[in-house]
Parts: C-alpha cells; sequence; structure tokens
C-alpha cells in the first residue's frame, strides 16, 4: 500500500492534469472558455499543467506514480504531447485560435478523449480500492482490540 504523502502528491498532481486534459476533450468548452478573453484559462494554462507545472508530456515516463497512475496513461500522454507539438507547429502566433483551427487538433481532441477517459477509470478504481481497504480496516479494528482487552 502506498504511504500517505504518496497518495497526497498523485491526488495534487492530478487535481491539475485530469481537468487539462478533459478540457482538451472538449471542443465546445474550448471556444466557450478559451477564446472568452474575460476568462483565466486558456490554452497557455493547459501548456504550463501538462508540459511545466504537473506533468511533462514530451517525456511522460518520469511522472508514473507522481501524476500517471500506468503505462497506458504514459503512452496516451506521450501521444498527446506529439499532437499539441504538431498543433503548435501551424499556429505561427501562437493564439488558441489558431491551434483551435490547426489541422491537427482533432487529433489532440480523440487523443485527450482517450486519456481522460483512462485517467477517470484510473482514478475511480483507486477510489474503490481506498474506500475498501478504509472499511476493512474498520471492520477488522474492533475485533482486534475486543481480543486483546
Amino acid at each position: 500500500m502506498a504511504d500517505s504523502d504518496s497518495v497526497m502528491a498523485m491526488a495534487n498532481s492530478r487535481v491539475h492534469v485530469v481537468p487539462a486534459v478533459l478540457s482538451l476533450a472538449n471542443p465546445p468548452w474550448q471556444r466557450e472558455v478559451w477564446l472568452d478573453r474575460s476568462r483565466f484559462e486558456n490554452l497557455d494554462h493547459i501548456f504550463d499543467v501538462l508540459f511545466d507545472d504537473f506533468c511533462d508530456a514530451d517525456n511522460p515516463e518520469r511522472y508514473l506514480g507522481i501524476g500517471l497512475r500506468t503505462e497506458e496513461e504514459i503512452e496516451l500522454m506521450r501521444r498527446l504531447g506529439a499532437a499539441l507539438n504538431a498543433a503548435s507547429d501551424e499556429a505561427p502566433h501562437d493564439t488558441d485560435e489558431e491551434y483551435l483551427a490547426a489541422g491537427t487538433w482533432p487529433e489532440v481532441v480523440a487523443i485527450a478523449g482517450r486519456l481522460a477517459r483512462v485517467m477517470v477509470a484510473n482514478d475511480l478504481s483507486e477510489l474503490v480500492r481506498l474506500h475498501e481497504d478504509a472499511s476493512q480496516r474498520q471492520q477488522s479494528g474492533p475485533a482486534t482490540q475486543g481480543e486483546s482487552a
């Protein structure tokens, strides 16, 4: 079982990475939020999360156990990084509008959708496991205390 510090580090990382991936998988939301200059979040924020602050989409291997749970997540993150870099090549002025109009943007959305599904499923599985572990500890706790009395 992982220690509580590593569980908290994973949770802290994923609370940023998962929403960033989800936003890349949602074109209507991208247009509504990223193209609205009055909103804080834009594609720069997503790049910061996925390439600098909480992951390195170019080299995601070192984030296994930190922000990524499985080899499948690593491979999909690597593919997402490559797709984002390809879209970047089509955005000479680095604007959100250019990214969303890039011919490679549908690939970004598709890969992000697959990665989002995997990450959410893995997080839900981990949540169930943690709940089951807590439940087992709770059930075994009173019996152990009663036997020692």
